[in-house]
């Protein structure tokens, strides 16, 4: 199928373990396309990632100009400042360059948790809300997108502070409740530990929970224990890709009728 319409935008999320992709209209927010999951390569270098995500545009037959992408780095003017669960490698390379050099298409590239939270401020359980919004995705580590007012913070990388004497999505991601071998409920005991220290140090408003590990809702949220509100994100694993697509399309966003909840600081 060839797709060429404006609105219609590539997006792409890079995860420690799978690079995932679909073409978005970002006038809706919704998915037009199948979703595509590749494997993220190892060790995941930049030349081996490059190689996936050529073949991802390939095989969506995408035609389009643009490209958003998600990516599990602190991203600085596309350039990746840190490497979350992937190569060191990646620590001071022009992503977008690379990217957009390898596709021929212009990449629009920032922090993985930053695109969700986007997404879900524009199009799902963050729409209408002000003052403080964190949105925390679960998988392999602990992403995390901060909005004060609809503004959004970049790189926060709120997994990254210590529990325990170890960074927090060490203590209480996904991955750390398989490696320890923990039930649902024991691991929601150390993620409530997580969320009393957001609490200490934002006072959010309202808390969405994202990534893999919030398909798990019906299993863990009884046993948290917190004052947050907390609630499960709408749009799921899909939110990176929505998010980064939206990015990549100023010029569309910037007359669309949904309410501009995390343009200001794009």
């Amino acid at each position: 199928m060839s797709h060429t319409t404006a609105q219609i935008v590539l997006g792409i999320d890079v995860g420690a373990s799978g690079i995932k992709g679909a073409l978005v209209d970002v006038r809706q927010g919704t998915l037009v396309s199948e979703r595509l999951r590749l494997l993220t390569p190892q060790p995941a270098t930049p030349k081996s990632v490059t190689k996936v995500i050529v073949e991802l545009v390939e095989k969506l037959e995408y035609e389009g100009d643009v490209v958003g992408c998600g990516f599990p780095a602190i991203i600085k003017k596309g350039v990746a400042w840190s490497a979350a669960n992937i190569s060191k490698k990646w620590i001071g390379q022009d992503v977008e360059a690379l990217f957009s050099e390898a596709t021929g298409k212009r990449f629009t590239v920032l922090n993985d948790a930053d695109a969700a939270g986007i997404a879900e401020m524009q199009f799902g359980k963050g729409i209408g809300h002000e003052g403080t919004v964190i949105l925390i995705t679960i998988g392999s580590g602990l992403g995390s997108a901060v909005f004060t007012d609809g503004h959004l913070v970049r790189n926060t990388e709120l997994g990254h502070f210590y529990l325990h004497g170890m960074p927090a999505e060490q203590y209480a991601s996904n991955n750390a409740r398989k490696r320890d071998g923990l039930s649902w409920k024991e691991w929601a005991k150390r993620f409530s530990e997580y969320l009393d220290h957001l609490d200490r140090l934002f006072s959010p408003d309202l808390v969405i929970l994202g990534g893999g590990g919030s398909k798990k809702w019906d299993e863990f949220h009884k046993h948290l224990k917190t004052k947050l509100n907390v609630v499960p994100a709408t749009l799921g694993n899909e939110a990176g890709i929505i998010g980064a697509a939206w990015c990549a399309r100023p010029e569309i966003w910037r007359t669309t009728a949904v309410p501009p909840r995390a343009r200001q600081q794009l």
